[in-house]
């Protein structure tokens, strides 16, 4: 029997995620398929529930407006607060976020003793998972967001200066900004602050390299993108929808 899987988002023609299962699914002789779903409110998520797929992905915007309408959250969704894995079983929506796992996997390699605080651009369902995974091996985290209010512990962009910078040594892009096909756009930071001792992450994977990562890497920096997290994240998304 042909499984159907899938991912949702508002726009999707940057999305890796089908691409990967195809691939992922003929290399291991699986007999299922991946499909895009674009979704231009959340509320038409419900036409989707009566095509019988056995498992969705949920990407930008609807990590956290997803919520209502699911039956319940499994403790990983619970404790981030946000959805990227729904499973049917025995009857029921179930949410799951498998972004903090893809995201603790992707960067162990990259942590040192220097990284102790971080800066996480955008406060929505990725950056949800990133600060979740900062706190639970002891990062402090600050929030920068275009309508910041430094009162509710977020940052305004033009806050971010030589002293922040010299205090936050991982800086985290959880925005769109930088993804295909707007390629040249990019966070506006004072790159000229960043040493070698930082480490900028962009969750964006396409393009490979973003403007984000050309800029701090010609400031020494070291960078990562987002790919290595969305094949962590989409492996245990699978292996939730088939245990």
């Amino acid at each position: 029997m042909l499984k159907h899987y899938g991912l949702i988002g508002k726009t999707l023609g940057h999305s890796f995620s089908e691409a990967f299962f195809k691939d992922y699914f003929e290399k291991n002789n699986i007999d299922a398929k991946y499909s895009n779903f674009e979704l231009k409110e959340i509320d038409e998520i419900q036409s989707l529930f009566d095509l019988n797929l056995f498992g969705l992905n949920v990407t930008f915007p609807y990590k956290e407006s997803v919520i209502p309408f699911l039956d319940r959250l499994d403790e990983s969704a619970a404790q981030v607060g946000a959805v990227n894995v729904i499973a049917f079983e025995e009857g029921q929506r179930v949410g799951y976020n498998t972004d903090a796992y893809g995201f603790a996997q992707s960067i162990k390699p990259f942590l040192t003793f220097e990284h102790e605080r971080a800066l996480i651009f955008g406060t929505g369902g990725a950056s949800k998972a990133v600060a979740h995974v900062f706190k639970q091996i002891g990062l402090d985290v600050f929030y920068i967001s275009r309508n910041g209010k430094e009162a509710n512990g977020v940052f305004r962009y033009e806050d971010v200066n030589n002293h922040m910078l010299r205090s936050c040594r991982v800086l985290v892009n959880c925005t769109p900004v930088g993804t295909f096909p707007d390629v040249n756009a990019c966070l506006e930071l004072p790159f000229e602050h960043l040493t070698p001792a930082h480490l900028v992450i962009d969750l964006v994977y396409n393009p490979a390299e973003t403007e984000l990562m050309k800029r701090a890497k010609k400031n020494g920096a070291a960078v990562m993108n987002g790919l290595s997290m969305l094949q962590h994240q989409a492996l245990k998304s699978y292996e939730i929808w088939t245990r």
